[in-house]
């Protein structure tokens, strides 16, 4: 099972890439013409995409007061309950890459896969040289550049520890691009044999280094259980029909549920474990709630044009954001705030990091820089 980064406590997840496939598809449902586009999904990646946001801004917060009471209480808990919320961001992620793959925009062939993960790996390396330079730039990392960027192969996500995400989610695709070819008939060779590579690659990068005396990286090109299990779950409770979730009494019952989850999240990172692992069942119940809540609901044709464009850039947004906001926290991150002061400076960090990356992304993206950037 791939461990979640321990450099970052607070890390989530990277929204999954767009396909082309994707915005135009759509999952089985008897109320909406087949092909219709999902602009609720949209929502959600959106809304996941500022939570990636809300979790790092709410770190910064954290770290200052040492993750205790006593370094700051209204600090504390203000970034302890930002924290909790941010928590679904994950499942959320997984949930959305189980229904693209499996209902949404299933793979055709081998060859649709490997454009998929170009599409990951090309803005990863390019962000992986980009933040490795800020860090040498600012003089945060105590390692030499070479070595963090040899690391950086295998699976070290320093100091671009929001990345760990994407060492998950390729394993993921393949896993599930795999079962969806081989259901269609195919003989997926290819996805075979990456699959196997990663299976393998941990032990023989291992035995490597004590036949030939040299240190071993981490390897993270592996996911764990609950990924593929948000996966799937996501691709079932995406699929429901419209009249699993139609209906104000229904969608309000469910956001109370979520709600519900997130008090319960907070109590556990304050009594239990900070941060709460995403494999809880506490995580399980407020994304679940989050995601039945929002699934098909209807967003108003005015703002679909700009929800889907936010929808489009949310990868390259989530790639630059962590640059951003480490330049913004100094100036707004504070242990001495007040009741007042602390949710206005964590709200401003959080909503400024929003504004600057969806603008980066939306701006790059016109200048034909997409492929490269996300």
């Amino acid at each position: 099972m791939a461990a979640e980064p321990t450099a970052a406590a607070t890390a989530t997840a990277a929204p999954p890439p767009r396909t082309d496939a994707e915005a135009g598809a759509d999952a089985p449902d008897t109320s909406r013409p087949r092909g219709a586009h999902r602009y609720d999904i949209d929502l959600i990646r959106v809304l996941a995409s500022a939570g990636v946001i809300l979790c790092h801004a709410a770190g910064q917060f954290m770290t200052a007061v040492g993750r205790a009471p006593s370094g700051g209480r209204a600090v504390y808990w203000t970034a302890l309950g930002g924290d909790a919320l941010s928590r679904c961001a994950v499942p959320l992620f997984f949930a959305i890459a189980g229904w693209v793959v499996l209902v949404g925009a299933p793979p055709r062939d081998g060859a649709q896969v490997r454009r998929r993960l170009a599409r990951i790996f090309v803005p990863m390396a390019v962000w992986t040289a980009a933040y490795l330079l800020w860090a040498r730039a600012r003089d945060t990392d105590e390692d030499p550049v070479r070595q963090l960027a040899r690391d950086a192969l295998f699976g070290s996500v320093r100091p671009a520890f929001h990345l760990w995400y994407l060492y998950a989610y390729v394993p993921v695709i393949l896993v599930l691009s795999a079962a969806v070819l081989l259901r269609a008939g195919r003989r997926p060779w290819g996805v075979g044999a990456a699959l196997l590579g990663l299976a393998l690659a941990s032990t023989l990068l291992g035995d490597a280094a004590r036949l030939l005396d040299f240190h071993a990286p981490r390897f993270a090109w592996q996911f764990g259980v609950y990924q593929i299990a948000y996966a799937v779950a996501g691709a079932v409770l995406l699929s429901l029909p419209r009249t699993a979730t139609a209906g104000p009494a229904r969608r309000s019952a469910w956001f109370g549920c979520a709600v519900a989850a997130w008090a319960g999240v907070v109590w556990y990172e304050h009594r239990v474990h900070f941060p709460s692992p995403y494999a809880s069942l506490l995580v399980a119940l407020l994304a679940g709630a989050l995601l039945v809540a929002i699934a098909h609901l209807r967003v108003p044709e005015r703002i679909r044009p700009l929800l889907g464009r936010l929808a489009g850039v949310s990868f390259g947004a989530y790639l630059v954001h962590l640059m951003l906001l480490e330049a913004l926290a100094p100036h707004l991150v504070s242990a001495h705030a007040g009741w007042l002061g602390a949710p206005a400076r964590l709200t401003s960090l959080w909503a400024a990091t929003v504004a600057l990356s969806f603008t980066a992304a939306l701006l790059w993206t016109r200048l034909r820089l997409a492929r490269w950037l996300g």
